[in-house]
């Protein structure tokens, strides 16, 4: 694209094109000229908006951190509804399903981008972090409802679940495993807090039942 074209939000487009090579070649493949080459902009573009390469990623890390907070809305929202176990089945296959694998891997993997991380006050490892955060809250406002046990260290068990839902998506070259496998996982988790009834007996089965 010639540098003299006009961009709408270059930003935006720079974001997008970096999480479609993230999301097809994993985090070794981007590099500045393939984030440009596939958003289709002139190389000038990139270091107009931002100092450096690690300068961009650092903000498309706090921008995919940002976008969490709508999420973990929704996610508190459902709580006392459905089940526990379908709400974060649900929650972590949205968030691991999205580009956030292969962040938290970039994020490991380039030094740069953690020091500029560290300039910005995210400490550990960001997005991973954020989305513990949220399991947790979410699992506060169960706790408070009286379907996850009252003395439940939420905030060990959301870094467990986020921990263990990454090693089910991280492979990026194999299929992402089905929700019934990632219930599994979560089952297996919180089933020492989990606090639901079982499904009552209806009726028509008890008067069917024998006895």
């Amino acid at each position: 694209m010639p540098t003299g074209v006009h961009l709408r939000d270059p930003r935006e487009q720079l974001f997008s094109a970096a999480e479609r090579v993230l999301l097809r070649d994993g985090p070794d493949a981007l590099t500045s000229r393939a984030l440009t080459v596939e958003a289709g902009v002139a190389k000038g573009v990139l270091h107009r908006h931002f100092d450096d390469f690690d300068a961009f990623l650092a903000e498309l890390v706090l921008d995919r951190i940002a976008r969490l907070d709508t999420q973990a809305a929704a996610l508190r929202e459902s709580a006392g509804t459905g089940t526990v176990a379908d709400n974060l089945t649900g929650a972590l296959t949205e968030l691991f399903s999205s580009v956030a694998v292969a962040i938290v891997a970039l994020i490991t993997f380039r030094d740069g981008l953690r020091a500029r991380l560290r300039q910005a006050g995210l400490t550990g490892v960001p997005l991973a972090r954020e989305a513990a955060v949220m399991i947790a809250s979410y699992l506060a406002v169960e706790r408070d409802l009286g379907r996850i046990a009252a003395d439940a260290d939420v905030d060990t068990l959301a870094p467990t679940l986020i921990g263990a839902g990454h090693l089910l998506f991280a492979d990026r070259k194999s299929t992402p495993p089905d929700a019934e496998a990632v219930r599994r996982m979560v089952t297996t988790v919180i089933a020492g807090v989990a606090r639901e009834p079982h499904p009552r007996t209806s009726d028509s089965e008890r008067l069917s039942t024998p006895g």
